[in-house]
């Protein structure tokens, strides 16, 4: 029964986000007083306060609380990177990502595409494009394509250009 009720709570908060932030933010409360470790609870927790409240250290510290949960809580991988990435966490980010590329089953095209995000925010954009090409090799699901030939133009566009050579 509680499980069911929990579940319910989580369906709630996740239909309400991001458009309906009070709704969401208490059935989150609802799902965490059944059961305070829940994963998605507190992923959705911590999205609340990175993405809308931009309170990285706060999210920071709800994604390391769930995933000392369950570190095969692959749902949170891609918002906490986000949180360090926003909160110019490089070092931390590289070493998550690192970790994360490492645990059987967890989205190698999703993990290799953030280390490319990572490699942009610190203008090293030919190890960026290069993740990219990691990230097209493990992809076997068309709906990433898209995001990564974006990311692999915007790479490319930020990537100084080369002077064209005068002919004599």
């Amino acid at each position: 029964m509680g499980t069911h009720i929990l579940n319910n709570y989580i369906f709630k908060a996740l239909d309400a986000y991001p458009y309906e932030l009070e709704k969401a933010t208490q059935a989150i409360n609802y799902a965490l007083s059944y059961n305070e470790k829940d994963t998605m609870a507190l992923c959705l927790k911590g999205r609340i306060y990175a993405e809308t409240l931009k309170d990285y250290d706060t999210a920071k510290i709800i994604y390391t609380e769930a995933l000392a949960e369950n570190i095969n809580a692959f749902h949170i991988y891609p918002h906490y990177i986000n949180a360090l990435l926003w909160n110019e966490d490089y070092e931390e980010a590289e070493r998550f990502i690192d970790f994360a590329l490492k645990v059987k089953g967890s989205d190698k095209v999703e993990l290799y595409h953030k280390k490319a995000v990572l490699f942009e925010h610190q203008g090293l954009y030919k190890k960026a494009l290069n993740k990219i090409k990691l990230a097209k090799r493990f992809n076997y699901d068309s709906s990433n394509i898209y995001d990564l030939k974006e990311s692999e133009s915007r790479i490319k566009d930020k990537m100084p250009k080369k002077a064209k050579k005068k002919k004599k």
